[in-house]
């Protein structure tokens, strides 16, 4: 059974010092068990200045077995699926320990973005080419950065606004753009799928 303390535990902890680190986690919806982390670009990478949304499901046997975590923003990565987003990390498998939190796990994969391992890749057309053409890898990784990981720099009413003249009810954009942090294309991906 899920440990509904130590998750809001961990998300008081994990925002407390969001200006220091970057990094948070809220609930996507009205439960503890979907989550959103976020986690900025490392300093000195292609993804310096992004800031990426990692989707986060709580297993029911959490903090026994690991949090099931890919990315939903886009990213040009080694070891991080370009078209699922799934995360290729030791800790998120068989190296996951219950004295491991969400906040840790973030970490390391904000280190993962820092130091990709191309020789255990989990996209092997970007670890080939990280391998055997890295000004290529790191200017595609950089578009990738600026294309899907800079928020839109409009405000949350231009934003509602544009996702209704689309067609979108006004409440589900306001709900959907609050569940992705007021990530304008992570909302219009959220909506069209719906």
């Amino acid at each position: 059974m899920l440990d509904f303390g130590r998750v809001q535990k961990e998300l008081q902890e994990c925002n407390k010092d969001i200006n220091l680190s970057g990094i948070s986690v809220n609930p996507k919806f009205d439960n503890l068990i979907n989550l959103i982390g976020s986690i900025p670009g490392p300093v000195g990478t292609p993804y310096e200045g992004g800031t990426f949304k990692i989707d986060i499901d709580l297993p029911d046997a959490y903090p026994f077995e690991p949090p099931r975590m890919k990315f939903a923003t886009k990213v040009w990565h080694p070891n991080i699926s370009s078209q699922s987003g799934a995360i290729c990390l030791d800790i998120l498998k068989d190296q996951w320990s219950p004295a491991l939190t969400l906040k840790t796990a973030l970490l390391s994969i904000q280190a993962l973005l820092s130091a990709p391992e191309p020789d255990d890749p989990q996209d092997a057309v970007v670890a080939q080419q990280y391998l055997k053409d890295y000004q290529t890898f790191a200017s595609t990784a950089r578009y990738w950065t600026e294309s899907f990981a800079k928020t839109s720099s409009l405000g949350v009413e231009e934003k509602v606004q544009k996702l209704v003249e689309m067609g979108f009810p006004e409440d589900l954009v306001r709900k959907t753009l609050g569940a992705v942090g007021g990530d304008e294309n992570l909302a219009l991906e959220k909506l069209c799928s719906a």
